[in-house]
C-alpha cells in the first residue's frame, strides 16, 4: 500500500518528508515481526503507528491491545500484563489471563513504556528474547507469540543513564525505531491541520467553519507548539465555540497562545520542560555586559602598570581610557597615577571642542527601558516588530511601554 493510502486509510493529514518516512517505516516494518520502538514528544500521533503495523501485517485478524503503562498502578501492572494464579496476592479470587495470553497471535502496544517499573521490565525482555512469561504467582512458563510495538516520549538513553530503564530492554525494543516529527517540524501542515480540525467542529457543533487571516496563519506558522498536533485540535475547538466572529484575526488567535514567542526568532534555545521568562533574558545580556566592562577595566589597569607612566592618545581614545581610569581609581589615589593627554581640537569654526563625560548608568530597569526605546526608534513605533526584535510577545511590550511610561 502507497503512503497516501495509508494516509487516507488512518485520516492522517500532512505531506511533510519527515511525517512520509515514518509512514514508509512502519509499511516496510509491518511484514516482519520486528520489535518496533516509536518516540516523539506528546500529542504528535504516536499511537496510529502500531494501527499501521498491525493492520498491513499477517496478523491483522487477530488480537490488538493497546496498553497504556503510565496509567496502570505499580503493584498491578504484573498481573495485567502477565495474568495472575488464584490466591496469589489479597483479592486475586480467580485465576486470571493477562495481556501477553490473550493477545497470543496478534499485537500489543505498550505507550509510554519507560513508566514501566524495573521489575517489569525484566519480565518483558523474557518474553522479547524466549516468547515465555510467567503469571503472578506461577512457577508454570507459558509461551506467548506477539508482536510487541512500543512508544515513549522520554529521552530512553537519558532514563538508561539515570537507572530508569533497562539498557538490554531498551535495544531489544529499538530493533526499528520510527520518529514521529513535532508540529514545529512540519510547518507545511500546521495550517492544513488546522483548517481540518476547524470543519469538523463546524460540523460537530452546526455552525460556519471558522477562518484565518494571513497574519493569523502566519503566526499559526511561527509558535512553538509544545503540545503539538494534541494542543492545535483543543485550541481549534476552543475558538469555535466561544468566538462569535468566524473571521479570526492574529491578535484574537495570539490570545488562545500561551507564552507565544515566533519559534524562528527565540534569542537562546528553549528546553521543552521550562521555558525562559523575558525578564531572565534581559538580565543574563545585562550582567554580561557589566562583566565585559569590567573586563576591559582590569586591563586598562594592567596596561597602564606595564607600560608607563603617561599615554599620548588622540581623541575618542583618549576619552575612553580616562573614563575607564577615573572609574577604576576614583579616589584619586597618587599611586600609578597616569597622565593623558589629549591634544587641543578645533572645529571649522575655531571653537575648541568640549568633551562632556556622562556616567553610564547601571540599572536594570533603566537598560530595559532604554532598550525599549531603541526598538521603538528602530521600527518607527511598529510595536510587532519591535517586539520581535526584542524578542517578546507584543502583549509584554505594551506592558513595558505603560509601565515605564514610554512616548512613542
Amino acid at each position: 500500500m502507497t503512503i497516501q493510502g495509508i494516509k487516507q486509510r488512518f485520516g492522517i493529514i500532512g505531506s511533510s518528508p519527515l511525517l512520509d518516512r515514518a509512514i514508509d517505516t512502519a509499511i516496510q516494518v509491518a511484514a516482519t515481526d520486528l520489535s518496533v520502538l516509536i518516540t516523539g514528544e506528546s500529542g504528535t500521533g504516536k499511537e496510529v503507528m502500531p494501527q499501521i503495523i498491525h493492520q498491513l501485517s499477517s496478523r491483522k485478524h487477530n488480537t490488538y491491545i493497546a496498553v497504556n503503562c503510565g496509567a496502570i498502578p505499580e503493584g498491578t501492572i504484573d498481573s495485567e500484563l502477565f495474568g495472575h494464579e488464584k490466591g496469589s496476592f489479597t483479592g486475586a479470587h480467580d485465576t486470571r489471563k493477562g495481556y501477553f495470553e490473550v493477545a497470543n497471535g496478534g499485537t500489543i502496544f505498550l505507550d509510554e513504556v519507560a513508566e514501566l517499573p524495573l521489575q517489569t521490565q525484566v519480565r518483558l525482555l523474557r518474553v522479547l528474547e524466549s516468547g515465555e512469561f510467567l503469571k503472578v504467582g506461577s512457577s508454570k512458563a507459558q509461551k506467548t507469540n506477539v508482536r510487541i510495538v512500543a512508544a515513549t516520549n522520554v529521552d530512553m538513553l537519558g532514563a538508561i543513564e539515570r537507572g530508569k530503564f533497562r539498557e538490554d530492554l531498551y535495544y531489544r525494543l529499538n530493533t526499528v525505531p520510527i520518529k514521529v516529527p513535532a508540529l514545529r517540524e512540519r510547518k507545511e501542515d500546521i495550517t492544513l491541520l488546522f483548517r481540518k480540525f476547524a470543519v469538523d467542529f463546524a460540523e460537530k457543533y452546526r455552525m460556519p467553519s471558522i477562518k484565518l487571516d494571513e497574519k493569523a496563519q502566519e503566526g499559526l506558522i511561527n509558535y512553538r507548539w509544545p503540545g503539538n498536533v494534541r494542543q492545535l485540535k483543543n485550541m481549534a475547538e476552543q475558538i469555535s465555540v466561544v468566538e462569535k466572529t468566524r473571521d479570526i484575526s492574529e491578535g484574537t488567535l495570539l490570545s488562545y497562545l500561551p507564552n507565544y514567542q515566533p519559534a524562528q526568532k527565540l534569542p537562546v534555545l528553549f528546553n521543552s520542560e521550562s521555558e525562559i521568562s523575558e525578564r531572565e533574558i534581559l538580565y543574563k545580556v545585562l550582567f554580561e555586559m557589566k562583566r565585559d566592562v569590567n573586563d576591559v577595566k582590569k586591563l586598562v589597569v594592567d596596561l597602564m602598570q606595564t607600560e608607563g607612566k603617561e599615554f599620548n592618545l588622540h581623541g575618542e581614545n583618549a576619552r575612553i581610557i580616562k573614563k575607564l581610569y577615573e572609574d577604576v581609581n576614583p579616589s584619586g589615589s597618587n599611586e600609578n597615577q597616569v597622565s593623558i593627554r589629549q591634544p587641543d581640537r578645533q572645529n571649522e569654526d575655531g571653537i575648541q571642542d568640549h568633551v562632556e563625560v556622562v556616567e553610564e548608568s547601571l540599572s536594570l530597569a533603566d537598560k530595559e527601558k532604554e532598550l525599549i526605546q531603541k526598538a521603538l526608534e528602530k521600527y518607527k513605533g511598529k510595536r510587532k516588530y519591535a517586539a520581535k526584535e526584542l524578542g517578546i510577545s507584543e502583549r509584554t511590550l505594551y506592558r513595558k511601554i505603560k509601565e515605564y511610561n514610554i512616548q512613542e
